[in-house]
């Protein structure tokens, strides 16, 4: 079960005051990926969100608070531990949908821009294909900044912050999962473009659903990000069409 903020948290309780902690972590992370696309373009999103988290892990020991309460926590019995496997099937499930109905259903209702994915993903990972370095490189992101870093942020922290922001009710946990499903697919923009801000918002929505309906447990979706992630890279390593 989800355990809710202990009175030992210092957090911001207020809903102006959440909000700003949320607006104040959000410029960070897009500030911190600008400045570093100025030096590295293909790793500046990996780096400044690793450093977003690493300045909003120090943010929340300072006043009490850790990740377990934003879904990073200890599974105790083994119950627990084996439910993330069928958890994560269901949260692939979801995702195919997804995907399935932005990049078909897209084109299908006539938009054109949805049948190809953006130049700038070529330019990002191109380098991939047959480079063990490189390879080796992205896993290694892959399994940080993404499986952890993107669904700490952008599940964990910035939906459980904003529904504590809006309230308890079920619109406020709708409100909280589409905001930051819209935050996630614009931080894609930068390099896939349209097509991709659309694909990975709708993954937001599927991932961030998800992440409520399991009471708020990252590990089935850090898994499947990983893995998922994982495939991907190895398909462009190993040159498969």
């Amino acid at each position: 079960m989800y355990a809710p903020p202990t009175a030992a948290e210092r957090l911001p309780a207020t809903r102006a005051g959440i909000l700003a902690e949320v607006v104040a972590f959000i410029a960070c992370a897009l500030l911190s990926n600008y400045m570093m696309s100025l030096v590295f373009w293909r790793y500046a999103g990996p780096v400044s969100l690793l450093l977003t988290l690493a300045v909003l892990t120090l943010y929340r020991r300072s006043h009490g608070a850790g990740w377990a309460t934003l879904g990073l926590r200890r599974l105790h019995g083994r119950r627990a531990k084996w439910l993330v496997l069928p958890q994560a099937l269901l949260t692939l499930v979801a995702f195919a949908v997804v995907v399935a109905v932005t990049t078909i259903g897209g084109p299908a209702i006539g938009l054109d821009f949805m049948r190809e994915a953006s130049a700038g993903v070529g330019d990002r990972w191109g380098a991939v294909a047959g480079s063990l370095p490189h390879y080796l490189l992205w896993l290694a992101i892959v399994w940080t900044a993404a499986a952890f870093g993107e669904e700490m942020f952008f599940r964990g922290y910035l939906v459980t912050r904003l529904h504590s922001a809006f309230g308890s009710h079920t619109a406020a946990a709708i409100a909280a999962v589409v905001i930051a499903a819209l935050i996630f697919g614009a931080g894609h923009y930068y390099y896939q473009g349209p097509r991709g801000a659309i694909v990975t918002g709708g993954i937001g929505l599927a991932f961030g659903t998800m992440f409520l309906l399991f009471g708020r447990n990252l590990w089935p979706l850090i898994l499947l990000h990983g893995t998922i992630d994982t495939l991907t890279f190895t398909a462009l390593y190993m040159q498969w069409k």
